[in-house]
């Protein structure tokens, strides 16, 4: 069994400003994301600068508007003046993923590009944020996970929390839906696929595997203190896998039509 080492959130101390992990992290992704993009990239390199740019801002924007929306609408609006800390944490994935695609499709509009091609491109390099995102909770010390058999080798107790071993959930957010749905979508987006796959793969691995993750986190007290059986990150994944699945059907569905066309 381990004890939270107690990491301190903030980074580095200059006077009254304080630069916190949570945001490097943040910073780190983006400049992860960059070198990666550049190796795949074949336009003009101010667009790419601008697609990253567009997409960061997207996640930040919707990332703390779906983290008010969908998870404390009650304290925010209690205390409005929280909303722009998002160097405090608190960042929803989904209401970042949503922030994306908007963002995607303004960044498409105005380069005249195919939106479903640039989600495409942008799926394999989503996760290197999410994995960076989740480390900066485990710093921060939030989303810890169910309590767990002490006999767990990784149990992890949170003496901020209480004395009682738990998951460490940030850490499994990490692995699967960061590390591991990287490793799996950029050695799949090697070569060419069919358009609108790589958006599906990113879809469906992402819902699987943090609908996985939330059986091992400790329950939402719900919009309003209600409490949720099925977890909010469960339900907000649903559409994800739904999504996903019909995209990679469609996609290979095309694919397939296309080659029978060729063939005749």
């Amino acid at each position: 069994m381990l004890l939270y080492p107690d990491l301190d959130p903030v980074a580095l101390r200059l006077g009254p400003l304080a630069i916190r992990w949570y945001g490097l992290m943040y910073l780190a992704a983006f400049l992860i994301a960059h070198q990666l993009a550049k190796r795949r990239w074949r336009g003009a390199p101010e667009a790419l600068d601008d697609l990253l740019f567009c997409g960061f801002l997207g996640i930040v924007i919707g990332g703390r508007l779906g983290e008010v929306l969908f998870y404390a609408p009650g304290y925010y609006f209690l205390h409005p003046q929280e909303i722009i800390k998002v160097w405090n944490g608190g960042m929803s994935f989904h209401g970042g993923f949503l922030g994306l695609l908007v963002a995607l499709w303004v960044w498409a509009r105005k380069y005249r590009q195919d939106w479903l091609a640039t989600t495409d491109f942008i799926a394999p390099l989503a996760p290197i944020g999410l994995m960076l995102g989740r480390i900066g909770n485990f710093i921060n010390g939030e989303i810890w996970g169910r309590v767990a058999d002490p006999a767990l080798p990784w149990a992890m107790i949170f003496p901020h929390v209480d004395a009682l071993p738990r998951h460490p959930v940030q850490l499994y957010h990490a692995s699967l839906e960061g590390l591991t749905l990287f490793l799996l979508l950029w050695f799949y987006s090697g070569k060419q696929r069919p358009r609108g796959a790589l958006s599906g793969c990113f879809l469906l691995g992402y819902g699987f595997f943090r609908s996985f993750t939330e059986l091992f986190r400790e329950p939402d007290p719900g919009i309003f203190g209600f409490s949720y059986t099925v977890s909010m990150g469960q339900w907000l994944s649903l559409p994800m896998l739904l999504a996903g699945a019909v995209l990679l059907a469609f996609a290979f569905r095309k694919q397939g039509q296309k080659s029978k066309d060729r063939s005749q």
